[in-house]
């Protein structure tokens, strides 16, 4: 069977950490293929709520194998951090392995994304600070450091030295701040490749031969689609491929090797950062969706903007990565509004359009149309089928589908892992 992926459809926080616990467990791998410790997923499942932000999902699921891919950028002290956490809490998983090929954000990564950021002044893009962006910088570059540096200790020691040297003169030539204690991260940086080598394979390698084999893969996106650095909107982007061929490249496999692709929306938008938002709502509507919808970045903790179904930029995103079925999370979260809406076009500079313009300047000028549908006004958190929905919530998921051109397979209608609508099996490709 190829490989199915599991992203995000919107800027982030659609619920993938949710639609992953779900669906992890008739998996043999769980590979997480971009982004970093910027990245937060949310699970709530009978062993409490957890908080990922560099570990796969599917943890939770025994003989399920965690796999961190080529894609990703390894923040060592803070996956350390995380697992540490998750045996506190009394989940460990049996074995995570860690791409050869994943880059390394480092301390100064972090400082620098400081500067950058402060630097940008009223351009700012609302980075979470984790040194994300310029560790995919040096990535870019070629003067990143990789896990797979850290099998070999003392030519480690030694790149990170010189890393952190380079790195201290911009700090210090460029933006006149404080430089880094190179000795003292060389000496962390020691400790950090004793308890990561371990888990440092060829994990590309070790995909491959699963596929050949028949195996049940799951691919976990990090950020949302729209954050895609090449197919979002740019720059207020992430540094990454969120999408499915960030997936292929991460893993290297073929397209032909993906199958079931599915991608969970929110049942209404948000954003953390800043950015264009055609349907944000300002006052006492978003600040509804923001407190009933407990809308805090996993990461921040930062308030998230919040506004209704945007049509056209969730179809940009589905058409981009071809989804064969869509996950609707959150949709409780509409429960007791009279009326829902949804943006079905947008008027820029007094034209109709139905695209998702490139440019983030063009996309900050358009003004929603929507399409208004009637609310349910009950609860819809007991719902356990199809059946159990009010009728007006049907129609808005099927709206959904029709606007989407995808199906419908998940409907979560609350945190839990039981508080899902499985309408169809999204393991399954029509």
């Amino acid at each position: 069977m190829p490989a199915a992926v599991i992203l995000g459809g919107h800027w982030g926080d659609e619920g993938k950490g949710k639609v992953i616990d779900l669906l992890a467990g008739r998996c043999a791998y769980n590979v997480r293929y971009s982004g970093g410790s910027n990245a937060g997923h949310t699970v709530v499942n009978e062993r409490g709520t957890f908080a990922f932000h560099q570990v796969p999902c599917g943890v939770f699921h025994p003989g399920v194998i965690p796999m961190l891919a080529a894609g990703v950028v390894l923040d060592p002290e803070a996956l350390l951090a995380e697992l540490a956490e998750l045996e506190r809490r009394g989940v460990r998983p049996e074995r995570l392995y860690v791409s050869e090929r994943a880059h390394l954000v480092m301390p100064y990564h972090r400082l620098l994304d400081g500067y950058l950021e402060a630097q940008r002044q009223d351009l700012r893009l609302g980075t979470t600070g984790m040194g994300i962006g310029p560790a995919y910088a040096d990535k870019a570059s070629r003067d990143g450091l990789r896990a797979g540096d850290m099998l070999d200790p003392d030519r480690f020691v030694q790149l990170v030295r010189r890393r952190a040297e380079l790195a201290n003169e911009y700090i210090t030539a460029v933006f006149g701040g404080e430089p880094i204690d190179v000795e003292d991260l060389a000496r962390q940086s020691a400790e950090w490749a004793v308890l990561i080598a371990p888990m440092v394979c060829d994990v590309e390698r070790e995909i491959r031969a699963a596929l050949s084999q028949g195996q049940v893969i799951m691919l976990e996106g990090a950020q949302g689609a729209l954050l895609d650095i090449d197919a979002g909107s740019y720059p207020f982007v992430t540094s990454s491929s969120s999408g499915v061929a960030g997936a292929c490249a991460s893993l290297g496999i073929p397209v032909r090797e993906v199958g079931p692709i599915v991608v969970a929306l929110h049942a209404y938008m948000t954003r953390v950062g800043e950015g264009p938002f055609p349907t944000e709502l300002e006052g006492e509507a978003g600040q509804y969706l923001l407190r009933v919808g407990n809308e805090f970045g996993t990461t921040t903790g930062r308030p998230r903007r919040c506004g209704w179904f945007d049509a056209v930029a969730s179809r940009y995103a589905l058409d981009v990565n071809g989804a064969t079925s869509l996950a609707v999370t959150k949709l409780d979260v509409l429960d007791h509004l009279g009326h829902v809406r949804i943006c079905v076009a947008y008027e820029i500079d007094g034209k109709r359009v139905s695209h998702l313009p490139s440019r983030a300047d063009v996309l900050a000028r358009a003004r929603p149309v929507y399409e208004d549908l009637p609310g349910w006004k009950q609860s819809t958190q007991n719902a356990r089928t199809w059946e159990d929905l009010p009728p007006a919530a049907q129609r808005y998921i099927r709206r959904i589908e029709e606007l989407m051109g995808a199906p419908v397979s998940i409907v979560a209608v609350g945190p839990a892992r039981d508080q899902t609508l499985v309408l169809r099996d999204p393991l399954e490709v029509a």
